[in-house]
């Protein structure tokens, strides 16, 4: 999932060693940046009782705070792309790692849940401008096709990790000093990458037939995705029929569709709709969406469950939750042979299915369950969404022309993102709905951890109310992945791709 076809030639304006005489040491300041989009997307999962705590924030500030890193990102990645072509790639990894520092120093300076939400959208956003530049900039270091595969596969392996360890981290960084530690951390990474990236970086220069940023589509988009979410978050608080929510949906639906009818007359769109039309590319992409939807929402929910009812540490839930990112990338691995063999339908559809048993697990949890049941879920959901995350890849990337792979990669990065950010407002919504209506409270924004104190009340009522509201979040997840499972078999073909292709 890169923005940049492996096998494609370099850019016409690279210069033959990569533009700087240590390529290999700026793809290391590359990879550094890899490596803090991918910490910055998990090192809060395990601050949310600690930042709620502190900021009193709602369970509806919380979400935001949760997923406003990925709405940014997903709003913002495909214009980026244009920017950065306008600008030049180095400068645009530079302006997004700047953004990206000062957004975390501002994020840990916060006082108030609205200012950290902002703190998190600019991380978001300086992400966007970040990602499709450090990926370009691959091209211009590893010229030939061999180098640049390993340097793609470098970088995403440094996301990965970052992703990986970023529960850890952020858990021991809340113990040891404060959930604002995690954000702090991020500003030595920045500098340093900062401080390295006009020395080591090259900068060529931007392309003088650059087209224009889509402006008139990320603007409809966002705010057409930001009323949806927003409609979403509040429902619950405000009921599922008051005239404020029921007037975002609406919104929302009304923004959206003038999107598509924006993109479909513009000259420089910032989504080409005419590969959309493939069958394989709208069902693709719809599939890393929906099981983004079901796992990162899960996710979300899993970080208080450990801590609310099983009592972890922060550092302990972090530590608790790698068996996930884990068994993705065994997935993710054994989704090739797969796709060699059968092409992208049996690994879609089997992973997604793995995904579906995963939350029928965790719909059978009980106020008495262990950890045992959390790691089967954890190995399972992984297992599957590791099938799905590299084989809807393919079929997106397998359906675009060669020469619009950075569209494809651009698709695929922005659905995944995108359905993170809806997962997490929909799952949470469910699990505040739920568990104020089996506390008999009004107030359906604030979930006290841990929730063995709620309302005063006995703990094991607390506990109760919590746990039926994970059980239902997890039905909520498994009716998802189902209808991406029937999605897939329906409309992705069957049978190993063509040796040309």
């Amino acid at each position: 999932m890169t923005l940049m076809d492996p096998e494609r030639p370099a850019p016409r304006d690279a210069p033959p060693d990569g533009g700087t005489r240590w390529p290999r040491t700026a793809s290391t300041v590359l990879c550094l940046g890899f490596f803090v989009l991918g910490v910055d997307v998990t090192v809060l999962n395990v601050a949310v009782p600690a930042l709620q705590r502190d900021l009193d924030a709602t369970l509806a500030q919380v979400q935001w705070i949760a997923l406003g890193y990925a709405l940014a990102l997903g709003t913002a990645v495909l214009p980026a792309g244009a920017v950065t072509d306008r600008i030049g790639r180095r400068r645009s990894f530079v302006a997004g790692l700047a953004v990206c520092g000062a957004a975390s120093a501002l994020g840990a300076l916060a006082r108030h849940p609205g200012q950290l939400i902002a703190a998190r959208c600019g991380m978001g956003l300086g992400a966007a401008l970040l990602l499709p530049a450090a990926l370009s900039l691959v091209g211009d270091l590893h010229p030939a096709a061999a180098s640049r595969r390993r340097a793609i596969a470098a970088g995403a392996a440094a996301g990965a990790f970052g992703g990986l360890t970023g529960p850890v981290i952020g858990g021991f960084l809340v113990e040891e000093f404060s959930w604002r530690a995690g954000l702090w951390a991020n500003v030595p990474l920045t500098a340093a990458a900062l401080a390295l990236a006009p020395a080591l970086v090259p900068g060529p220069r931007a392309a003088p037939g650059a087209a224009r940023a889509d402006v008139g589509g990320l603007a409809l988009s966002a705010t057409g995705f930001l009323a949806l979410v927003w409609a979403v978050v509040e429902s619950p608080g405000r009921g599922w029929t008051d005239p404020a929510v029921l007037t975002g949906y609406g919104a929302a639906a009304v923004l959206l569709i003038c999107f598509v009818g924006w993109e479909r007359r513009s000259r420089h769109p910032m989504l080409p709709l005419s590969p959309l039309r493939d069958v394989r590319v709208g069902t693709g992409a719809a599939c890393l969406a929906l099981m983004s939807l079901a796992l990162f929402g899960a996710l979300f929910v899993l970080t208080l469950y450990l801590q609310g009812v099983q009592g972890c540490s922060p550092w302990q839930a972090g530590v608790r939750v790698l068996p996930l990112p884990a068994a993705l990338a065994v997935g993710a691995g054994a989704a090739l042979p797969l796709l060699a063999r059968f092409g992208e339908r049996l690994p879609v559809v089997l992973g997604l299915t793995l995904v579906t048993c995963a939350f029928a697990v965790q719909a059978g949890t009980r106020p008495g369950s262990g950890y045992g049941r959390v790691v089967t879920f954890e190995l399972v959901a992984g297992l599957g969404a590791g099938l799905v995350a590299r084989a809807a890849a393919e079929a997106v990337m397998g359906a675009v022309p060669r020469e619009r792979a950075g569209l494809g990669s651009a698709v695929n990065d922005a659905t995944r993102q995108l359905g993170a950010a809806l997962g997490v407002a929909v799952q949470g919504s469910v699990l505040s709905a739920v568990y104020t209506s089996r506390l008999g409270e009004g107030d359906g924004g604030v979930v006290p951890l841990p929730v063995a104190g709620a309302s005063g009340g006995p703990p094991a009522v607390a506990r109760e109310a919590f746990v039926a509201a994970v059980t239902t979040t997890a039905v909520t997840a498994a009716v998802v992945s189902l209808a991406a499972t029937t999605a897939a078999w329906y409309w992705l073909p069957a049978g190993a791709p063509d040796a040309a292709d």
